[in-house]
């Protein structure tokens, strides 16, 4: 359940969808269970949608989760909240914890995750304390439920530039895998690899440079997306979940 970081925004697949990293999570599960004895039913469903509020995944989302039941949920929102200027992340986090207690009571495990570190990124930087205020509040409610908590915030290697797409808002494809080895790890599995493995040295760039990718950037992709967010419109608003049913992984 989520936005467009569980939707897999950034990690493109071979049919023009997205994979990301919930959809590698499932296969990794998947093959822990084959690899444990009889696989069994397993089944995986992904009804997480690019650009929603927390309200709307709340809405849309966690009463099909309830009716699905399934034994375990990955709930990952709010993030486009508290991007939006004038947002109260002691608000959005109630209301987190109101639908964890919800998923709580009508299905097994409950996956939460906390928000990024913005440190060193342009603009969102800026909301680095308000991201940070939002985690404090979904640890404790971990804490309160009992939930396990994918903490995005300390998952070092995404500090890199390399784990982010060209737009700076959604994870690439090594990005995502690295958060799916970490989530692995979170519920119990030894993953093929190390989410936190070092990445390999780089040229140093000169500021000149740098200036000049931030500037394309904004013009590119930040504009555009603080141009949505004025009009009320967003990139989710005609797309549907990708996996609305549990079904089988192939």
């Amino acid at each position: 359940m989520g936005d467009s970081f569980t939707e897999g925004v950034g990690d493109p697949g071979p049919d023009g969808s997205f994979v990301g990293w919930a959809d590698r999570l499932a296969l990794l599960l998947a093959e822990n269970r084959a690899a444990a004895g009889p696989p069994g039913d397993f089944r995986y469903a992904n009804l997480a949608v690019r650009g929603k509020l927390l309200d709307q995944i709340v809405a849309e989302q966690v009463p099909r989760a309830v009716e699905l039941a399934p034994d375990l949920v990955t709930f990952c929102g709010g993030g486009n909240d508290i991007l939006r200027p004038g947002s109260d992340p002691d608000a959005v986090a109630a209301r987190f914890e109101a639908a964890v207690a919800d998923l709580t009571a009508a299905v097994g495990t409950v996956m939460v995750c906390t928000g990024f570190d913005t440190r060193g990124v342009p603009v969102l930087g800026l909301l680095r304390g308000k991201i940070a205020t939002y985690n404090a509040h979904i640890r404790a409610v971990a804490d309160r439920y009992g939930c396990p908590v994918l903490d995005l915030w300390s998952l070092r290697s995404v500090q890199d530039r390399r784990a982010w797409s060209e737009d700076r808002l959604h994870l690439s494809t090594q990005g995502h895998t690295r958060v799916a080895l970490r989530a692995a790890q979170v519920l119990g599995l030894t993953p093929p690899a190390d989410p936190d493995e070092p990445w390999p040295p780089q040229s140093r760039r000169l500021p000149s440079e740098v200036r000049r990718e931030n500037i394309q950037w904004a013009r590119a992709y930040l504009v555009p997306w603080i141009g949505r967010r004025l009009r009320g419109e967003s990139s989710g608003d005609d797309v549907e979940p990708k996996r609305p049913d549990l079904l089988p992984l192939r």
